[in-house]
């Protein structure tokens, strides 16, 4: 962890708003952030055991961000850079993408783009 990363630990920062904040590098572990509000640049972020449940995400910059054991039921994301971005251990039970750029993104390994290809030739 560098030293200008800020580590929440353990907080209950339910309903918080993070408006323009600059949050890059910040660590987030085991911190309840359910119906927070992001809309801040969280460049290289890292979320782990993390409760995200409700949370907005709106013109955001999670470019490089982790999301590792993470609860993200019911987030809403608009206006995001995800790229480099890596969600492991996640769900994404009734997740919704439109409108989104998928170039290189890869779920399980497998290409996105790969993945259309073929549901488009059924």
């Amino acid at each position: 962890m560098s030293e200008n990363a800020t580590p929440f630990d353990g907080q209950v920062l339910r309903d918080t708003h993070y408006r323009r904040a600059d949050m890059t590098g910040s660590n987030f572990d085991a911190v309840n952030l359910t119906e927070a509000r992001f809309h801040a640049l969280l460049t290289r972020a890292a979320f782990t055991d993390t409760n995200l449940g409700d949370a907005v995400f709106d013109d955001v910059n999670l470019a490089g961000a982790t999301f590792n054991n993470v609860n993200l039921s019911g987030i809403v994301v608009t206006d995001a850079n995800l790229s480099n971005a890596t969600f492991a251990g996640v769900s994404l039970v009734n997740a919704s993408i439109n409108d989104a750029d998928l170039t290189g993104m890869r779920i399980n390994g497998i290409l996105v783009s790969d993945l259309l290809a073929a549901y488009g030739r059924t």
